[in-house]
């Protein structure tokens, strides 16, 4: 009858371990989410700055072939298109409602290519290296773009960007220090077993195997029952809001699984391993404070 109830007292500190650790590792899974979101945000900003490369007069056809071929093969563009006098003009004309080659007689619009750079060049450094790379090109007179736009958008995704690492990395810290509590509290009523394994002789190494593996198998699955809550509310948000497909990053999101479930493991087998080692330092009387 002890016995009995000694293994259902294991089992319920079990269970709770594995809820608590799948708690927190879900919060942290949910900052993870936020992070990549707001990332996948800001690279949308970037990369739909536009930058212009106006062409000369009289740039041939096969110049601006091989400028608009070079700028598709680069590794920092994510689009480019060329924009012919005319086309430019027609555009120009439906923005501004007005056709102001009626008025001045000609067409003073040059030809030009839109670009879109990936949102890991969209910054000073990397486009000031980009613009001497473009100007170097006989058919091209000049490489326009809003800097002070892109200074701003820089600027604030920078500041965001700190914000949430601050934030998830305060969170972590906590987070550490529950799932640590909780696993100490665990080991706590399991103290007199630690105690009486090194009485009859048992080595340090033996006693923390099974503790340690049974920390690992709890981590384990502390991870996969976070992950599966994470994959359901992910699952149902873009069932019911197809939008946010855009925010998502498949890749990033799979890297974040793989995280959670290492967290888990370590955190768990971590804290364990520290548990058992306070108990199997302490003496018998000790036990009892």
């Amino acid at each position: 009858m002890p016995e009995e109830k000694n293994r259902r007292r294991i089992q319920s500190s079990s269970v709770t371990t594995v809820i608590s650790v799948s708690l927190v590792l879900f919060l942290l899974g949910l900052l993870g989410i936020l992070f990549i979101s707001a990332k996948k945000i800001a690279d949308h900003f970037k990369e739909n700055i536009d930058f212009h490369v106006y062409l000369k007069d009289n740039a041939k056809d096969e110049e601006v072939e091989r400028l608009h071929n070079f700028l598709n093969a680069s590794s920092y563009v994510k689009s480019s298109e060329y924009l012919s006098k005319d086309s430019a003009a027609a555009r120009y004309k439906k923005k501004i409602g007005e056709d102001f080659e009626r008025f001045i007689g000609y067409n003073p619009l040059p030809a030009s290519m839109e670009v879109q750079l990936k949102a890991a060049y969209a910054n000073h450094d990397s486009i000031v290296w980009i613009q001497k790379q473009i100007l170097d090109f006989s058919s091209v007179k000049e490489f326009d773009y809003q800097e002070s736009l892109v200074n701003m958008v820089n600027k604030n995704i920078n500041r965001l960007e700190l914000i949430l690492v601050i934030f998830i990395g305060l969170l972590m810290l906590i987070a550490l220090g529950l799932i640590n509590n909780t696993i100490r509290l665990a080991i706590y009523s399991r103290r007199y077993i630690i105690k009486t394994m090194q009485l009859v002789g048992a080595t340090a190494g033996f006693i923390r195997k099974p503790f340690l593996l049974n920390g690992i198998k709890h981590g384990i699955i502390s991870g996969i029952i976070a992950n599966l809550i994470l994959g359901g509310i992910i699952y149902a948000a873009l069932k019911n809001i197809p939008d946010l497909e855009k925010v998502t990053d498949v890749r990033m999101m799979i890297y974040l699984y793989g995280i959670i479930l290492i967290l888990g493991i370590l955190i768990s087998g971590i804290s364990t391993f520290f548990a058992v080692r306070k108990y199997l330092r302490l003496s018998s009387e000790e036990l009892y404070y």
